[in-house]
């Protein structure tokens, strides 16, 4: 099997492990994914114990949409000291609040000096994270775009059954910010909300040129069958494995690409392969 590179993972500090029940109460976004006990927690040590038991190579690891900037702060710190202390198998993307916008411009340069390769997990069905404010977005994008970072945004399905963290970022809402920055790399988690099926119409294949796909979460939201249809309409080469971990184990998700009768070849470039070129990542 190919190198596997996890393209969507989770990671929080033993503080915040620790203090989860005090940051619920603090913070309306994180309590309303992990109030629940049984929502996992993972600190770095704990992801690179999975990713071994798993044989994964690599993992990207994504900051939180926290509801004030200190705590986005404090997690992407978190995220890029524990990149440093895994050379090799962490890659960070750090969360920054668009507003206000001089400290948002700040802290993602910050980010990228510290080596950094994107932002996200986005939510921009919030009000801290809403993209769809140009006078906001533009600058922040140009800034993305000169230190050649990548921009992951959480993405919802406008239709099927609710669930916690669904939220309402679905394809109508990321395709305005996707075709007024077509030269900005996104990356759209949950297979876009669906977004790829619209590729159908031409124009939106055009549009989607420089955009990519995880799969993370896909057990919960979609039949296996969904990869060799979105293969079939935007490409192999178009498709990011992602787990979502620890929200699902890597075997899991592993297991349905497994099972399907996908020539290597586009099973190589989802598991890594395509990764590799967004990253830069040499071979």
């Amino acid at each position: 099997m190919a190198v596997i590179i996890d393209f969507h993972t989770h990671i929080f500090s033993p503080r915040m492990k620790a203090e989860r029940e005090s940051l619920c109460q603090r913070d309306a976004p994180f309590a309303m994914l992990y109030a629940d006990p049984r929502a996992g927690m993972a600190t770095a040590d704990e992801l690179i114990a999975s990713m071994d038991k798993s044989e994964i190579a690599r993992s990207v690891v994504l900051g939180f949409c926290w509801s004030t900037s200190e705590l986005c702060i404090e997690h992407n710190s978190y995220i890029l000291d524990s990149v440093a202390r895994y050379p090799g198998r962490l890659i960070g993307f750090c969360t920054v609040p668009f507003k206000p916008l001089e400290p948002a411009i700040k802290e993602i340069e910050r980010c990228a000096l510290a080596g950094a390769s994107g932002i996200g997990e986005l939510r921009p069905d919030t009000p801290l994270f809403d993209f769809t404010d140009k006078q906001v977005a533009a600058p922040l994008v140009a800034t993305l775009k000169q230190h050649g970072l990548i921009l992951l945004t959480h993405a919802s399905e406008p239709v099927g059954h609710q669930y916690p963290g669904k939220g309402g970022a679905a394809p109508e809402k990321l395709y305005p910010f996707i075709t007024s920055y077509p030269d900005l790399t996104i990356v759209c988690a949950h297979w876009g909300g669906g977004l790829p099926f619209y590729a159908l119409m031409p124009e939106v294949k055009k549009a989607l040129q420089n955009v990519y796909f995880d799969t993370a979460a896909s057990p919960f939201l979609y039949s296996p069958q969904i990869y060799l249809q979105v293969t079939d309409i935007i490409g192999a080469n178009r498709i990011l494995f992602g787990t979502d971990y620890p929200l699902l184990s890597p075997s899991r998700v592993l297991k349905e690409i497994q099972q399907l009768n996908l020539p290597e070849v586009s099973r190589d470039l989802i598991l890594s392969g395509n990764a590799r070129r967004i990253l830069n990542m040499e071979e």
